[in-house]
């Protein structure tokens, strides 16, 4: 078992991609691409650490990361086993990707999404503190419903400053909603590093409420998030809006 991932792609020390991300996504395809079946037991962490030259802490956050999107389950004293992804329907907020990539990733391609709004606009003061603007500085907003099934489930709209903001206008892909906002960010070198979310439970707003059909001031959930880069630059600022009856949010605990 100490050398199941012997013949797959290195970690690239000269990429942008956090090391995590990129042990990450080389065991995500092991799975999706059946090198590694449910019920296999993946090499040790010391084996990892030793197979890709990482740290122990490096390796703990992918294999965390596999565990919260479904890929990879933890048993005591046994260690981690391959685990099917379809069973998680719901979207994990601690992913530092979005809802829309986290679906795809698990083989679900029923989400649809509809762009309604895109420009560049004086954002609201709690974005332009959130993402250290000037006075009056631009940024460009992107207004999307998601719906699942054909089912209303969330409204979002981001926030892009500067080059990111240039690199989402002139993404025809995403402007249609065929396209991902992170994955285009991804290949523009803007790669989530850090993020920070907060949910809250509140009363759709009327702007809201018409872009989820439902009724102004009925129960809503919230979330805002913020992401950085390895530099520490802040380069998307999102407030989704979601009905939870049709997407439940879930949040990954493991004791590492």
């Amino acid at each position: 078992m100490e050398d199941i991932v012997s013949g797959y792609p290195s970690i690239d020390r000269t990429s942008e991609v956090p090391y995590y991300e990129q042990l990450y996504r080389i065991l995500r395809e092991q799975v999706l691409g059946e090198a590694l079946v449910p019920d296999e037991r993946l090499p040790s962490e010391q084996a990892l650490c030793r197979q890709f030259g990482l740290s122990r802490a490096t390796v703990r956050q992918a294999l965390s990361r596999l565990e919260s999107e479904g890929f990879v389950r933890r048993v005591a004293g046994r260690g981690v086993y391959v685990s099917s992804p379809d069973k998680q329907s719901g979207w994990t907020v601690q992913d530092p990707q979005g809802f829309l990539e986290l679906q795809i990733r698990q083989g679900k391609h029923e989400v649809k999404t509809q762009v309604v709004g895109s420009q560049f606009v004086i954002p609201p003061l709690f974005v332009s503190e959130a993402l250290h603007l000037g006075r009056g500085e631009t940024v460009y907003a992107l207004e999307r419903e998601r719906y699942i099934h054909g089912q209303r489930a969330l409204f979002s709209t981001n926030w892009f400053p500067g080059e990111a903001g240039r690199v989402i206008a002139a993404a025809g892909d995403v402007l249609d909603g065929s396209g991902s906002v992170n994955a285009t960010l991804e290949r523009a070198g803007f790669n989530t590093y850090e993020a920070r979310r907060s949910l809250e439970a509140l009363g759709a707003p009327e702007s809201v409420a018409q872009h989820l059909g439902i009724a102004s001031g009925d129960p809503v959930l919230r979330v805002r998030s913020v992401s950085w880069d390895q530099a520490g630059k802040a380069f998307d600022y999102y407030e989704t809006w979601v009905l939870t009856h049709v997407v439940p949010l879930e949040i990954h605990v493991s004791a590492t």
